[in-house]
């Protein structure tokens, strides 16, 4: 029984192989009617005067990363770097951060007391993998601790 299947294996390789090779012999003899030889392409008219319509509408555009100071989070557990529980060099509550991501790419820590420190352990790639997706913009910081809760 092992032997037989092994000979069907053997045989179903074979006759894809073939068929291959067909299909390859077609596509190097085969003229296709419908397509034309590919040439070089033509420069793209230049139309002056004409401004590049935007897909969407001003008012549901969000502001690009470069457009805002920083995006924040908030993190409730003891935040581990490095194998290390960070504590607050000024008050030294080791939980219930926010996070902030400053446009620099610096990460910044702010506990519930409002001492900020920066944080080189961290970095703007392990921040974007620990946040969620950007759900409210605010104008103030004030506004966007308030959010969260500071």
């Amino acid at each position: 029984m092992f032997f037989r299947r092994a000979r069907e294996d053997r045989a179903l390789r074979e006759a894809q192989r073939a068929g291959y090779a067909l299909l390859l012999q077609l596509q190097a003899t085969q003229a296709w009617r419908d397509f034309p030889e590919p040439t070089s392409p033509a420069p793209a008219p230049a139309v002056e005067g004409s401004a590049v319509r935007d897909l969407l509408p001003p008012q549901l555009r969000v502001p690009s990363r470069q457009e805002v100071a920083g995006l924040m989070m908030r993190w409730e557990q003891p935040l581990v770097v490095d194998g290390e529980i960070r504590t607050c060099p000024g008050c030294g509550a080791y939980r219930d951060w926010i996070v902030f991501c400053m446009r620099d790419d610096s990460i910044w820590l702010r506990c519930r007391a409002g001492h900020e420190t920066k944080e080189p352990g961290l970095d703007a790639a392990s921040y974007n993998r620990n946040s969620g997706p950007v759900n409210r913009f605010h104008r103030t910081l004030e506004e966007g601790l308030r959010h969260l809760g500071h």
